[in-house]
């Protein structure tokens, strides 16, 4: 999902945004601004929204507990949003209670924002019937494990003890949780009799028509919202546009009206050059080449890494030794040259980006953990054979014949036939790739019926543990089946330090350790980039991926 800024241009620096610029004008007064995000909308239900466009249109008509923002200096901010106020305390038992005090806001029919909204929507997120692929951000929640596992969330710890206090336990200490959980588009609030209601509505619609039931999200202009906005105009597969929401608490300094046009990268672009739109949030290759002609041009590090997961539940990848002599064999450099223009080589799991304090970065800080030195490649692939012989192995083929899974989009299958191709120069292990779809992917990862796998691995918050948290001995998305007790017992003094620096040096320790046993190997990490329409200003990308556009203005300087 490459973006970037066009004409006179800010290069977005590493905290994502474009600055708010001193001698703006106030407000968008009577400002109407349009954009492309995304293509067609997928969906508007907070616990599924995966798209960059999707989760764009939710952080306007929505607001979460906290809220991102632009402080004004170049750089983002998370401030209280329908929390008025929140209060922290460590309990004896290693846990921690959250109270959020909600301020007094509506919905946009008028009706009160209550804790129990926040319940609802959260227990929702958790419930193992609803298959969201959020769920996971719960599980520093305590209760969480016991309420998957029984089916009741009511063993959830998220309560609300009236309607203004919101109380949540978290079953450690995570720095994190404020700034991404409690900011996700999946943890925003809903208000039940309202899905209740719409999802009534669309069933009695398909009974009268004969026809499959649409969701209960499918009119956005039908839904209840808390956020700067409300949906007031919708054209199926064409645009969506939003209007400031006369019932929203906050100032509304940004645009009264914002239109989000669906299209792919190749027609966003045409609708930018033609004046149709301000923004453009998924760029062209063509486009990225285009800018990064610029040897002063940088895209911005994505939050992911594309990997390849070695499922250590099937006998032969049981053997470290197999493992690492084929990730000694992959050409990092050479696969993220096909890749597309934004991919470089991957230095760890962990891509540049994420911070390791204030100021610094966590890539940074903790240097390469793999090595992508053409002038050694050589040298790793000897000691790959080495490995193989050591492993019982005289030849690759004795391996038998294996088979390599891809979500068949974009480069992935281009990348997927070098990458087999690589094993089969080096080490003459024959694998196949076979391309799916996502879904079919996720479902053969989550029983355990593949051998070798390539995933884009996301993670939910902008911090260093949502990397590694996935991969403990107990963590349901551990679907390489990787068990060690010296990383379960990092990851437990992570979720508990109280020292920054002490828990920043334990990640560093895990991450490595992780990597030491081979169980994934990163190929590359990828960068982003995205254009706004010269004269403005005020719109800001989070970390994570989405676009904020309720604060952009014209400038006057």
């Amino acid at each position: 999902m490459p973006r970037f800024k066009r004409l006179a241009a800010l290069l977005l620096p590493a905290a994502l945004c474009v600055s708010m610029l001193a001698g703006c004008s106030k407000a968008g007064e009577g400002l109407s601004l349009s954009v492309c995000a995304g293509a067609a909308l997928e969906t508007l239900d907070p616990i599924y929204a995966e798209s960059t466009g999707d989760q764009t249109i939710l952080v306007h008509l929505y607001e979460n507990l906290m809220r991102v923002t632009a402080d004004g200096s170049g750089s983002t901010a998370v401030v209280p949003g329908m929390a008025k106020s929140v209060d922290q305390e460590e309990n004896h038992d290693g846990t921690v209670t959250y109270t959020f005090r909600l301020r007094s806001a509506k919905w946009s029919d008028g009706q009160s924002v209550k804790a129990s909204d926040f319940v609802y929507a959260w227990q929702r997120l958790a419930d193992p019937a609803s298959h969201s692929p959020y769920a996971e951000l719960l599980s520093v929640v305590s209760g969480y494990d016991e309420a998957r596992v029984a089916g009741d969330m009511e063993l959830l710890q998220v309560s609300a003890k009236n309607d203004t206090t919101l109380v949540v336990v978290l079953n450690g200490t995570y720095d994190w949780f404020l700034k991404e959980v409690c900011t996700s588009p999946a943890t925003m609030p809903l208000r039940k009799d309202v899905v209740q209601r719409l999802k009534s509505v669309a069933v009695q619609s398909s009974e009268d028509t004969d026809a499959a039931a649409d969701p209960w999200w499918a009119d956005p202009t039908a839904l209840v919202t808390n956020g700067p906005y409300l949906a007031t105009g919708y054209e199926v597969g064409m645009s969506l546009t939003v209007s400031a929401n006369e019932r929203y608490y906050g100032d509304q300094n940004g645009p009264r009206d914002l239109t989000f046009h669906f299209a792919d990268a190749a027609e966003a672009e045409m609708l930018y050059e033609g004046k149709t739109v301000d923004a453009v949030c998924t760029l062209t290759e063509e486009r990225l080449a285009e800018l990064a002609a610029d040897e002063n041009w940088s895209a911005v590090p994505e939050l992911g890494a594309y990997t390849v997961l070695f499922n250590c539940r099937q006998d032969l990848f049981s053997d470290v030794l197999i493992r690492q002599a084929m990730n000694l064999a992959v050409d990092r450099n050479a696969l993220a040259q096909i890749a597309g223009v934004t991919a470089r080589a991957a230095e760890g799991l962990v891509p540049s980006g994420v911070p390791e304090n204030e100021t610094g970065d966590f890539r940074a800080v903790g240097g390469a953990l793999l090595d992508n030195d053409p002038e050694t490649y050589d040298d790793r692939c000897a000691q790959a054979k080495a490995l193989l012989e050591e492993a019982g192995y005289d030849r690759g083929t004795d391996l038998g014949q294996l088979e390599y899974l891809y979500v068949d989009e974009g480069t992935n299958g281009l990348v997927a036939l070098a990458l087999c191709q690589q094993w089969q120069d080096v080490l003459a292990i024959q694998v196949t790739p076979r391309g799916m779809t996502e879904q079919e992917l996720w479902a053969a990862l989550r029983t355990g019926d593949y051998m070798l796998a390539g995933v884009d691995l996301d993670a939910a918050g902008n911090d260093a543990e949502c990397f590694l948290m996935d991969w403990t001995s107990d963590s349901q998305d551990n679907v390489v089946g990787y068990e060690n007790s010296a990383y379960d017992t990092l990851m437990t003094i992570i979720a508990n330090a109280a020292d920054g620096t002490a828990r920043m040096g334990c990640l560093h320790d895990a991450e490595e350790l992780l990597l030491m046993d081979d169980v994934l190997g990163p190929l590359y990490t990828r960068g982003t980039a995205w254009e706004l329409r010269d004269g403005l200003t005020g719109a800001f990308r989070d970390a994570r991926g989405w676009f904020c556009f309720s604060g952009v203005m014209t400038r006057t300087t």
